[in-house]
């Protein structure tokens, strides 16, 4: 590839942005470690400025306008993250800043967004829509457009994380990072391989996307870049329907393999940096953790997986922990019907007792379809120790003549 960043770019790019980016620290996973059988850190990236890796490449772009670019003012088109970055770095250089997000971004995105200065335009159901009016607003103003994965310096000023990983990882043999349009994921794997290889030296670089908004896959598979449909995920940093044509053409390069993860699996990772690594990450973010507990990484020597951001509205943290306890066989609803007389409540608690179920709320009832006037139905929301206990939980009740159904959360 013509194009391909060189070596002396990324480190061009390092130089330019010390002192405006942290550089995050690696942490060590002993849980992960545990689950891979190799050595697992983190990179806590979600501890960047604006709370994600996108500060890098929005920065570094804006920094490379020309001063009658930087008249003409920007725009970019982002779910939060992107448009957080091009705020910052928009206010740090002078340079006026129109940024369109969907409706449902999350509400700390928008709020920071717009605390750095940013004109903040609310448009359309997914990022397609935001991308689509922003480009027109550029045509239509002369704003420059800041696209947010696919341009070069974008692609060079997110490469920079991954020259911080191996110098401070120099025995660094695996790399897990998600992937969306592709920006982080090219310039991390550009960056790593050219260093690698003036080492002397291979680092395997895995990509992770979430199933429900996966491009990368077949359109790797078909050569080239493929819109495809996407249905709602989580994971709203990364749902991304068409790959970027510069980050495409790196990542066929030099990545070495692109998994995908269930909803279930990136709200178990969630739990799981929660409760183990003490890290707020955002769905995004965990991907790839969520592969590794997926068992779907088989990595080689020291391993680091990437955690891209934290921006997650609390909101959605609650309902994403809720649905990781339940994923893990941690906690379910269950729905139970109950002859309408004294003492089946009592029962019900008594044979929850016995197997050491705790319940964490209960409704009782006698409203509801397809109740016979003798019924009432029994709701409850039960902690459980993993799936073999929750499994326990159900054959005990129905062996006591109880039909439980779990509800989906």
């Amino acid at each position: 590839m013509n194009d391909t960043p060189t070596l002396a770019e990324f480190e061009d790019a390092a130089y330019a942005l010390r002192g405006i980016i942290t550089r995050t620290p690696l942490d060590e996973s002993l849980h992960l470690t545990e689950l891979l059988g190799v050595p697992v850190n983190l990179k806590l990236e979600n501890l960047q400025r604006t709370g994600s890796f996108k500060i890098r490449g929005a920065t570094y772009r804006l920094s490379r306008l020309t001063a009658e670019e930087r008249a003409r003012g920007v725009v970019a088109a982002s779910a939060g993250n992107h448009a957080q970055g091009v705020a910052l770095a928009a206010q740090q250089l002078g340079i006026p800043a129109t940024i369109f997000m969907p409706l449902g971004v999350p509400v700390p995105k928008l709020l920071a967004t717009r605390g750095y200065g940013a004109e903040v335009i609310l448009e359309g159901a997914t990022v397609e829509t935001p991308l689509r009016l922003a480009a027109e607003f550029a045509e239509r103003t002369g704003a420059v457009l800041i696209h947010p994965f696919d341009h070069r310096d974008i692609i060079v000023g997110q490469g920079t994380l991954g020259l911080e990983l191996v110098e401070d990882m120099p025995d660094l043999e695996t790399i897990i990072v998600g992937i969306g349009g592709g920006g982080l994921a090219a310039g991390v794997a550009a960056a790593v391989k050219a260093r690698a290889a003036a080492e002397g030296r291979e680092v395997r670089i895995i990509g992770v996307q979430a199933h429900n908004s996966a491009a990368y896959p077949s359109s790797l598979a078909a050569g080239y870049p493929m819109q495809v449909e996407t249905t709602p995920t989580i994971a709203d940093g990364i749902a991304v329907a068409r790959p970027g044509d510069l980050p495409f053409e790196l990542i066929r390069q030099y990545i070495d393999e692109v998994v995908t993860v269930t909803e279930d699996d990136i709200a178990r990772a969630l739990l799981v940096l929660l409760e183990r690594a003490k890290q707020v990450v955002e769905p995004a973010g965990a991907v790839g953790v969520a592969a590794i507990l997926a068992g779907k990484i088989q990595a080689t020597g020291p391993t680091v997986t990437i955690l891209s951001g934290g921006n997650i509205d609390p909101l959605l943290l609650q309902r994403v922990v809720a649905h990781g306890l339940s994923a893990s066989g941690r906690y379910m609803s269950l729905r139970i019907p109950l002859p309408d007389r004294p003492g089946q409540l009592a029962r019900v608690s008594e044979l929850l007792a016995q197997v050491g179920a705790n319940v964490i709320e209960v409704l009782h009832t006698r409203h509801g379809q397809g109740l016979q006037i003798s019924e009432v139905i029994l709701q409850l929301s039960v902690e459980t120790r993993g799936a073999e206990h929750r499994a326990l939980v159900i054959q005990t009740l129905e062996d006591a003549g109880f039909i439980a159904t779990v509800v989906p959360d």
